[in-house]
C-alpha cells in the first residue's frame, strides 16, 4: 500500500477509534451515573450526541474506504476496512432506527421493558472498535 494512502487511511481510522471509545464505552454510560441525569435526559444528550458521532463516522468510513481503494491494500487491510464498513452500515441502518423508535417512546412517557437491541448495537459496536485498532496497526505497518 502506498505510504500517503496508508498516513491517510490511519489517521482517520485512529481519530474514529479514538471517537468510539471516547463515547460510546465513556460517555455513554456515564451520563446515566450523573446526579439528575434522569433515563428521558440521558436518552435525549445520548441522541443528540450518536447524531453527531454518526456523522463524523460516515465522513471517516469515506476517507478510510477512498484511500484504501486508493492505496492498493493488501488482503488483511481490505477485509478490515470492508468489516467496519458493513458494522457502521448495520448500526445505521438496522439498529439505530430500532433504537431511535424505542427512545421516541420513552421520551414520549411510555414506560417500556429493557430493550436487547442497545447490546447488539454495543457487541457491534465492540466489533468495530477492535477491527479498527487492527486495521490502525496494519496500516500503520503499511
Amino acid at each position: 500500500m502506498n505510504s500517503v494512502s496508508a498516513a491517510t487511511a490511519g489517521a482517520a481510522v485512529f481519530v474514529w477509534l479514538g471517537m468510539v471509545l471516547a463515547i460510546s464505552f465513556l460517555e455513554a454510560p456515564l451520563k446515566f451515573r450523573a446526579p439528575g441525569v434522569t433515563i428521558p435526559i440521558g436518552l435525549g444528550i445520548g441522541r443528540i450526541v450518536f447524531r453527531a458521532l454518526h456523522l463524523v463516522e460516515i465522513v471517516l468510513v469515506v476517507i478510510t474506504l477512498a484511500a484504501v481503494a486508493a492505496g492498493g491494500p493488501g488482503t488483511p487491510v481490505a477485509v478490515l476496512t470492508v468489516v467496519v464498513a458493513v458494522v457502521l452500515a448495520a448500526q445505521l441502518g438496522v439498529i439505530r432506527p430500532r433504537l431511535n423508535h424505542r427512545s421516541d417512546r420513552v421520551l414520549a412517557g411510555e414506560r417500556l421493558p429493557r430493550s436487547h437491541a442497545h447490546w447488539h448495537y454495543v457487541g457491534l459496536e465492540t466489533i468495530k472498535a477492535v477491527a479498527l485498532l487492527v486495521l490502525g496497526v496494519l496500516l500503520l505497518a503499511a
